[in-house]
């Protein structure tokens, strides 16, 4: 299954394989430990919120854990997938309360939480999390609904690099 749906080899899944268990020795990764991990990437950061968004997602059954094929997934698509699928799961994290759109609400827990994440201090003015909400959905927001559906979210990203750099910095 893993090998249909990555662009990993059998070889390459094997060798994250014994990874995984070696860091996760119960098979399972744990919202805590994700978090660990997550922070060793970003140390001047506080990683929590963006976990706590990401874990979400990554874990499709909902039972609290990231188990091996989870976790291969989301590293399939964030290391390897397009940018169209890196921008959908993106924005899949973002919609919290799964109704396929973003609102303004939604947007500046993101912007804040990217902001913990890189450690950015400046939150004043044009830089507030929820001014800068509120423009990213007015300039992404082609049905004038001040909200943002995958689709529009996905352009928005496309066409502007500087949006994308701050909600998918890695697209």
């Amino acid at each position: 299954m893993l090998k249909a749906n990555t662009n990993f080899t059998e070889e390459q899944i094997r060798e994250w394989h014994v990874g995984f268990l070696r860091d996760c020795p119960s098979g399972k990764l744990s919202k805590d430990r994700f978090i660990a991990v997550y922070e060793q990437f970003y140390p001047s950061g506080k990683a929590k919120d963006f976990c706590k968004y990401a874990f979400s997602t990554f874990d499709r059954d909902n039972n609290g854990t990231i188990d091996f094929t989870e976790f291969m997934l989301a590293i399939a698509l964030t290391q390897s997938g397009d940018l169209d699928e890196r921008l959908a799961l993106a924005f899949d994290m973002y919609d919290f309360n799964n109704s396929g759109l973003i609102d303004t609400n939604e947007m500046a827990k993101v912007i804040s939480a990217m902001y913990d994440l890189i450690g950015e201090k400046d939150r004043k003015g044009e830089r507030e999390p929820k001014q800068r909400a509120e423009e990213i959905i007015r300039i992404c927001d082609v049905t004038g609904n001040k909200k943002l559906s995958k689709e529009e979210f996905i352009a928005g990203c496309k066409n502007d690099p500087i949006i994308r750099r701050l909600l998918v910095p890695n697209a």
